[in-house]
């Protein structure tokens, strides 16, 4: 995989959908502000390889797509919800006992935690990753669990080059986070810098990804 040109075709993407075209831009902005259900719907046309980005239109398919989006999106995070409740749900008691000795262990298991909730967020998002592009691909939220083709794409992309794609997109995402929160230091005017900037990241991200399922050579 060549990333550096993944990166810039994605940027390219995203560019070319809402530079001068403002129309799309406010829809896609509209798509942010309704929960950002259509927006999720709308990601899904990209996953499926539209090129170039396609209008923002069919607004009953969009939250449709949505809601199962956001479905797939929240089984996943199960795992993530069951460790994060346990954690907090220790350290609140250890808290609670006024044992200084207590506390110190409360605060011990929510570091503990976190690292642990990082690991898992990780492997996750490895399978996640390609389950969402073969939901999105195929209609059916079954093969975004399909675990076996979805190792067997990872054993098509190469494990080291389909990580080192997403720890790629990860600095990316760093980054974007950077500029977005010195943006959102500058009062009333950052914030809506920031809901501006969330579409383009959308497209940003889910072309990239795109990109990555389909280096496999996989339908």
């Amino acid at each position: 995989m060549d990333y550096g040109s993944m990166v810039g075709e994605s940027f390219e993407y995203a560019k070319e959908a809402v530079v001068g075209k403002w129309n799309k831009w406010i829809m896609l902005i509209i798509a942010t502000i309704l929960l950002g259900l259509p927006l999720m719907g709308y990601s899904m046309k990209i996953l499926r390889g539209e090129k170039p980005a396609p209008e923002v239109e069919d607004w009953g398919t969009l939250f449709i797509d949505g809601i199962k989006y956001l479905i797939v999106v929240l089984i996943y995070a199960i795992p993530l919800i069951i460790v994060w409740v346990i954690v907090i749900g220790a350290s609140v008691v250890g808290m609670m006992s006024g044992d200084p000795a207590a506390m110190m262990a409360a605060f011990g298991a929510m570091a503990i935690g976190f690292v642990i909730m990082c690991v898992l967020g990780i492997i996750i998002a490895v399978f996640e990753i390609i389950g969402i592009v073969r939901f999105a691909r195929t209609g059916s939220i079954g093969e975004a669990f399909n675990f076996n083709a979805i190792l067997a794409t990872i054993g098509k992309l190469g494990w080291v080059p389909y990580i080192i794609a997403i720890i790629v997109l990860g600095i990316v995402g760093v980054i974007f986070g950077i500029i977005v929160t010195i943006l959102m230091m500058i009062p009333i005017l950052g914030l809506l810098i920031y809901i501006c900037l969330i579409a383009p990241w959308t497209l940003f991200t889910s072309h990239y990804i795109c990109q990555i399922y389909d280096s496999a050579g996989t339908a």
